[in-house]
């Protein structure tokens, strides 16, 4: 009996890097998902940054790395990335939205000291206060003293959903992904300080600091869920509420085929001279812990130069990530 390959008819993010407006084609969102946040903005347009749309063209997802994408999209979750260094993780977001034209990506970068606040707005009172001092008489705008984080941001009214990378997850605090919890099931937060205030209505900057969005009533809701991507390298658990409302996939370190279809993207007409760096990185890496671009860095370098040492060149350029550095005094 033989198996039906699984469709994939369904699919809006297909991994290929050819940017597209299918993002339109998505089905209404489940009745536990629908948000209504008004007025809506204008999309913004994709990003041009040379090393978003390098990284977005050439990051070569695998099958249920896609799957798992689209169900984030319908479902309207966040998506939980995880692997090892060097699989891609991050360069899933920027594919994501240079395929899909969601604008630039908001990147929110996680330490053990970021709180939710961070991820949200950031505001700035003794700017305020200062500007009182001098300028008694005149009225104030609040809006000049607050700006929009990632998240915040991301959670705007657009039509269509922005992409926001929340990088390193699994470095932060206790406290963070239940903090996140409540902002990604309503949809919403609030200003407190635009909630004191008296001016009804706030023009405040976005995480770019580029673009005014207008505030009402210290409350912002979100229209389209946005694709939220976390990424983790597993140094954490998570709670299981937490867990049991995202989407969760794990990229694996990618295979010999895998990795000869990533150097084509990254290094055209390299591939076919690298076999026998592609064997020692494969080699090495069922010993310790190895990173892509280690591979990437070695193919390039070698070729390019030409050195008749490959193999002594490629193998100081993919030290095992688990091991510490060399001491430059030792021997």
């Amino acid at each position: 009996m033989t198996q039906t390959e699984p469709t994939t008819d369904w699919w809006i993010f297909t991994g290929t890097g050819e940017p597209h407006d299918r993002i339109d084609d998505l089905p209404a969102p489940p009745p536990w998902r629908v948000f209504r946040g008004e007025p809506a903005l204008p999309s913004p347009p994709p990003s041009t940054a040379h090393a978003d749309v390098v990284r977005a063209v050439t990051y070569r997802p695998d099958r249920r790395t896609v799957q798992q994408v689209n169900a984030a999209l319908y479902l309207r979750r966040p998506l939980l990335v995880t692997g090892p260094p060097g699989t891609g993780k991050t360069s899933l977001a920027y594919a994501v939205a240079h395929e899909l034209s969601l604008g630039p990506v908001l990147r929110w970068s996680i330490s053990s000291q970021v709180t939710l606040r961070d991820g949200l707005y950031q505001y700035d009172p003794l700017g305020r206060l200062q500007d009182a001092n001098r300028r008694a008489d005149a009225a104030e705008d609040i809006g000049d003293y607050l700006r929009l984080g990632p998240l915040g941001t991301a959670m705007l009214p657009y039509p269509r959903p922005r992409v926001l990378l929340i990088d390193e997850i699994d470095k932060s605090d206790l406290d963070l992904p239940n903090d996140l919890l409540t902002i990604f099931e309503d949809g919403s937060y609030e200003i407190p300080e635009l909630v004191r205030a008296s001016a009804p209505t706030a023009d405040v900057l976005d995480a770019g600091g580029t673009e005014r969005v207008t505030i009402t009533g210290g409350r912002v809701t979100c229209r389209a869920f946005p694709l939220v991507v976390m990424t983790s390298n597993g140094e954490r658990e998570f709670p299981p509420a937490f867990l049991r409302r995202c989407i969760t996939v794990a990229i694996p370190q990618p295979t010999g085929a895998e990795l000869n279809r990533i150097i084509a993207a990254h290094l055209p007409g390299m591939v076919e001279h690298s076999a026998e760096v592609i064997e020692q990185f494969l080699v090495r890496r069922s010993a310790g812990e190895l990173a892509t671009d280690q591979l990437l860095n070695a193919i390039y370098l070698t070729q390019v130069t030409g050195a008749t040492d490959e193999r002594a060149l490629a193998a100081d350029l993919m030290p095992y990530l688990s091991t510490p550095l060399p001491d430059a005094d030792a021997g």
